[in-house]
């Protein structure tokens, strides 16, 4: 190892047991090197990826340590590329990388090179890191478990015999395995959330247009998916925020404020008020153990500061769920007609995609407007909800990781899904307010030792608020700790 002063002591797992803070400043200090760094992350890979398919398109070994070589050569020279410098970093899978092949678990761009990277990325390569290839998604990011037919199935960190989540689930479970520093997702419909609960990360749904989607052929309706980060602590969710956050005008719905810093102040929850939804969450179907496990994480809120009380949504699950359909139908659908309009690629498409296209041909101008008026109305109901409390908290998810040959539980508690999504349905509320929302990791402290996470919806806008509350959290609970070796 280089540098002019000592080395602070590696933890268990050398290297790819720091955090990415922490990596950061060691290499800053010139106490590692990119080099060291890039072929720890690697060796990791070589290691563990065998077993559960998360990192996909790996770029050649010698390719990434010449880039490593040439990070150490600016620092020689002085040279700070930014706050991810040097750091290997895997994308997901459904956001373009320029000359890195981009698959989106599809067969019909198994192929796909892009000319150009998502915005997002381009922030990354700015900041300094060195792209060493993708994580794994489910089909075209639908469905919250991570298989399709180029790549395979992602299995669960904590049991390869159990699904990973999805649609991030190469990116949550190649960040708990140390196969990545800290990792970007994307979410929709509890993409970001449920994988992190699962794998036993922290998942950040920034506040709506905190992080533009670009490119994109359409940017005023779009609003319900967002890019997002994904780390084992929130010190490390924000900096990887920090780096992805901020407005760019070829966005219109983008935050004008400028991204957000790194730096947290200490995790304080002292007199934080939670609000339980559980008059949402007692209306649906959850699998045994998903209340006394969220009970668990609310306790530990409680140890930080906070107060816990009763919070009831007001708006029926039903009207929730039939404005959900109609804005998914449109978004999802309108999205990929092309495919299903092409005769031949329509047969290389999975069957819930069909089914998201084909619930749009039906739907009017009319449908949408009234699918909007519901979502404003439960806006507005979060709004006056925050006027007494400084988050709400849901389970992540409605199950348990599941066995990973399952595509998606078709019975909860009794109750049949109708829907590929139904059982994600817990997470549907916080997508549609736009409000900033974070998994918290409750795991494995389920009896059988799965794991799964807590939501918290903050006001909106207010990201580095709820993050507050999450490092509260995190100093209590330490989930880091029980991550899989």
């Amino acid at each position: 190892m280089s540098g002019t002063s000592p080395m602070p002591s590696l933890p268990q797992g050398g290297i790819v047991g720091l955090d990415a803070t922490r990596m950061m400043a060691a290499i800053r200090d010139r106490h590692i090197s990119c080099r060291e760094v890039m072929e720890a992350h690697l060796d990791r890979i070589a290691l563990v990826n065998g077993r559960v398919n998360a990192i996909v398109s790996l770029r050649d070994r010698g390719e990434l340590l010449t880039e490593a070589d040439a990070a150490d050569a600016d620092l020689r020279r002085g040279l700070w590329r930014g706050p991810m410098h040097g750091l290997p970093h895997a994308v997901k899978d459904l956001a373009p990388t320029r000359g890195l092949r981009t698959t989106f678990g599809s067969p019909i761009f198994a192929d796909h090179v892009p000319n150009e990277d998502a915005l997002f990325v381009e922030r990354l390569r700015a900041a300094g890191a060195i792209l060493i290839g993708k994580t794994n998604v489910s089909e075209f990011g639908l469905g919250s478990h991570s298989y399709n037919p180029v790549w395979g199935t992602t299995l669960n960190a904590y049991d390869p015999a159990l699904s990973a989540g999805g649609s991030s689930g190469g990116a949550a479970v190649a960040t708990a395995l140390r196969m990545v520093p800290m990792a970007d997702g994307s979410d929709f419909a509890g993409s970001l959330r449920n994988p992190a609960g699962w794998n036993g990360i922290f998942g950040f749904r920034p506040s709506q247009g905190r992080i533009p989607s670009l490119p994109g052929p359409e940017g005023y309706l779009q609003q319900l998916a967002t890019d997002g980060p994904m780390a084992r602590t929130i010190a490390d969710l924000a900096l990887l925020l920090s780096v992805m956050s901020g407005p760019d005008p070829r966005a219109p719905l983008s935050l004008a404020e400028p991204g957000l810093a790194a730096e947290l102040p200490p995790g304080r929850a002292e007199g934080a008020r939670i609000g339980w939804l559980g008059d949402f969450v007692g209306a649906l179907p959850l699998e045994d153990g998903i209340v006394p496990l969220s009970q668990a994480g609310l306790s530990a809120l409680e140890a930080a500061g906070c107060r816990i009380d009763e919070a009831r949504l007001g708006i029926s699950r039903d009207e929730i769920w039939a404005c959900w359909l109609v804005w998914r139908h449109v978004l999802v659908g309108s999205r990929y007609r092309p495919l299903y309009d092409d005769l031949i690629k329509r047969e290389q498409i999975k069957p819930e995609l069909i089914w998201e296209i084909e619930g749009s041909l039906g739907l009017s101008a009319d449908d949408l407007y009234r699918a909007s008026m519901t979502r404003t109305r439960l806006y507005q109901r979060f709004l006056a909800l925050f006027a007494d409390f400084d988050a709400l908290a849901l389970p992540s998810a409605q199950v348990f990781p599941f066995a990973q040959a399952k595509p998606w539980p078709t019975i909860i508690a009794g109750t049949s899904m109708d829907t590929y999504h139904r059982w994600m349905e817990v997470v549907v509320p916080a997508t549609l307010s736009g409000c900033p929302t974070i998994c918290l990791p409750l795991g494995p402290w389920a009896p059988d030792g799965r794991s799964s996470g807590l939501q918290l919806i903050g006001r909106p806008g207010q990201d580095r608020a709820l993050l507050c509350i999450a490092s509260a959290f995190e100093e209590v609970s330490r989930p880091s700790e029980r991550l899989p070796s």
